[in-house]
């Protein structure tokens, strides 16, 4: 997703500039193209030369180093400039228009959006002019990431600690990604659902809610408000907001059918269980000397209310993972369910269903049109289903 973007790293003077070189790194590796800009005070943490090796082109550090227009040709280059990490000192400069060093003067000459992520001690961090400077940068259209909660440098435990290379990495692929979602609100489902026989064991299946995640990340990506309302994954997965949490069907439904009239988009990737113990034991059920037999009771179908109380305009979204028949009874499910769409896989296919890293769908529409894709990591598939849905809505 970064492939080809030309993205500025302006350094200061933070004992996280460390950290700048793995997000260089990571960068790189993601195929941007990247120049960095040091402060005076950067290079006491960090020379120049490991920026250079690393980004493949010389660090800029001083006005009158070279040609002195250095700073407006980078500003006009750039796609996104960012400013990691960020020190008080420097997000002062910034947010005042002071331009004493070769990163502030590239922050006033770039015509690209910037994004910022603080460092800084803890009570620097919570200094009430530092938070008017985060708050008239934020009014300028700059992007100031939230910083992390930690150990700090100092010894103090607390605010102000550099958010992590790989969280710096998906804040820029999402300033970077058009926001055709803007505006929409999106609900998607991820996950297991898990139905408690006793205290200590439950019903559910493999689905390990990678699918899930990833559209949901995509549509933050892509400028919606999501809600994500997810059964229990392990190990939990990373996303830029708070899932929804739930165990039981019946808590998927109750979370989901309380939001749904409002969405404009829902994606139901959840693999919800179809039956539940009829009875909930209070203490462990004792293993006998004869088999189990274990009644069961339906569970809310939660995809059919949805397509039975859509309202006009939404789009609804199902799954249907198969073994056998694949096609037909996606199509059934389809037509039975009232939905707009329904991402098709099969267990037979290689690298699809739970747990690979990757899927492959076939993707059919309500007209009963399928476009089928080939194997793909699931943040493309996810891509391609959103893309499908704003194409067909010209969004």
């Amino acid at each position: 997703m970064l492939t080809g973007k030309k993205i500025i790293i302006g350094v200061t003077g933070s004992i996280a500039a460390y950290k700048a070189a793995l997000l260089v790194r990571l960068l790189r590796k993601a195929e941007a193209e990247v120049r960095v800009v040091l402060t005076p005070g950067a290079e006491q943490f960090v020379r120049a030369l490991t920026f250079t090796n690393l980004s493949q082109h010389p660090a800029f550090t001083g006005l009158w180093d070279g040609d002195w227009t250095e700073h407006v040709h980078l500003g006009a280059w750039a796609d996104l400039l960012v400013v990691a990490p960020a020190t008080a000192n420097t997000l002062a400069k910034l947010a005042t228009g002071l331009c004493d060093n070769a990163l502030t003067a590239v922050y006033l000459a770039a015509k690209c959006p910037t994004l910022v992520a603080p460092a800084m001690d803890a009570d620097m961090y919570i200094h009430p002019t530092t938070k008017r400077n985060l708050k008239q940068l934020s009014d300028d259209g700059v992007t100031v990431m939230e910083s992390g909660h930690g150990f700090l440098a100092s010894g103090l435990h607390g605010p102000g600690r550099m958010p992590e290379p790989e969280e710096i990495v998906e804040a820029i692929v999402h300033a970077l990604t058009p926001k055709p979602l803007r505006g929409k609100r999106v609900l998607i489902s991820a996950g297991p659902t898990r139905e408690y026989l006793d205290p200590v064991r439950f019903l559910s299946n493999g689905s390990t809610g990678t699918m899930g995640y990833a559209l949901a990340r995509e549509a933050h990506r892509l400028g919606a408000e999501v809600t994500l309302v997810s059964g229990r994954v392990t190990p939990p997965l990373d996303l830029p907001f708070a899932p929804v949490f739930v165990t039981s069907t019946q808590n998927m439904y109750a979370e989901i059918t309380a939001r749904a009239a409002e969405q404009h988009i829902i994606v139901m990737a959840a693999a919800v269980g179809d039956y539940a113990p009829r009875a909930f034991s209070e203490n462990k059920i004792k293993k006998g000397e004869g088999d189990l037999t274990l009644p069961l009771r339906r569970t809310p179908d939660i995809l059919r209310h949805l397509g039975g109380i859509k309202p006009e305009g939404q789009i609804l979204v199902g799954f249907a993972l198969e073994t056998q028949n694949e096609t037909a009874n996606a199509h059934r499910k389809l037509e039975a369910k009232n939905l707009d769409y329904i991402v098709l896989n099969s267990l037979r296919d290689a690298g699809a269903g739970f747990g690979p890293s990757t899927n492959k769908i076939t993707l059919i529409n309500r007209k009963g049109e399928e476009t089928r894709y080939p194997t793909k990591a699931k943040p493309a598939v996810a891509r391609d289903i959103l893309d499908t849905i704003i194409n067909d809505l010209q969004l």
